[in-house]
């Protein structure tokens, strides 16, 4: 059976003067060595894009993480620039793309600014700069010149019993890499929590009635795919929802 293919939107990125459509290595990466499938990046428009006949391409989707936030007008927030960058071409397409993957059953993971917008696109609202209130940790990445210690597993989040993630991750505590400004607040109502934070922030979700694997994590699972047993567990799982999508379609 040939590997099948999943669509990873890109972010915009200005290198040499110049746009890019593009997408970090560690989320095709994980793709392939993890959940042993391949990936097409799939570029980023403010309009134009077909979001079907994409779809129609590829086995699953899985809408990665970014140094963007989804535009606050996307879910009637204040607009501030300091809760920037914001990516509004990486918005359009994302946000379509979900709602029509979760119509059609298509496998979708979402991760860290894809649990935002998973949030976003089913009707839910996000809180920026998360750090700033009472009670809530500070989960931004912290600044060092190793990645590694960056993306470091350095909290724990509790998966709730009889949870869709908890049939991969089990319940209780799983230590994490969560790094993030921003997060859910409202939940959509067409999403359930399925795990939290000690300070309550929601670390996962997944899509209620979903005809598929339908999961986001607020996490960086695709840093250490290979070598964290959490992280690898959520990747096969989609990878073998993915193979599923396809056998079943025939």
């Amino acid at each position: 059976m040939p590997k099948p293919i999943i669509a990873i939107p890109a972010d915009i990125r200005e290198f040499d003067g110049t746009s890019w459509h593009a997408a970090q290595n560690q989320y095709v990466r994980a793709a392939l060595k993890v959940a042993d499938v391949m990936s097409f990046i799939i570029p980023a428009f403010e309009a134009g894009n077909d979001t079907d006949a994409l779809l129609d391409r590829v086995d699953g989707l899985l809408v990665s993480g970014s140094a963007t936030n989804v535009h606050p007008s996307l879910y009637g927030g204040e607009v501030r620039e300091s809760d920037g960058p914001f990516d509004p071409a990486r918005d359009a397409t994302t946000l379509p793309m979900i709602r029509r993957a979760i119509e059609r059953g298509i496998p979708l993971l979402a991760i860290c600014r894809g649990i935002q917008e998973l949030n976003v696109a089913l009707g839910g609202t996000l809180a920026t700069e998360i750090q700033e209130q009472e009670g809530v940790w500070d989960h931004r990445k912290p600044q060092h010149a190793d990645r590694d210690v960056m993306y470091s597993i350095r909290q724990d989040v509790v998966v709730a019993e009889g949870s869709c993630i908890a049939r991969y991750l089990g319940t209780g505590r799983i230590p994490v890499n969560s790094l993030h400004r921003q997060a859910i607040s409202k939940t959509a109502p067409s999403l359930q929590v399925e795990a939290i934070a000690d300070d309550g922030t929601i670390e996962a979700v997944s899509v209620i009635g979903a005809k598929g694997f339908a999961i986001g994590v607020q996490w960086h699972p695709e840093y250490w795919a290979e070598s964290d047993k959490p992280s690898r567990a959520l990747f096969e799982a989609f990878g073998d929802a993915v193979r599923d999508y396809v056998k079943a379609r025939g």
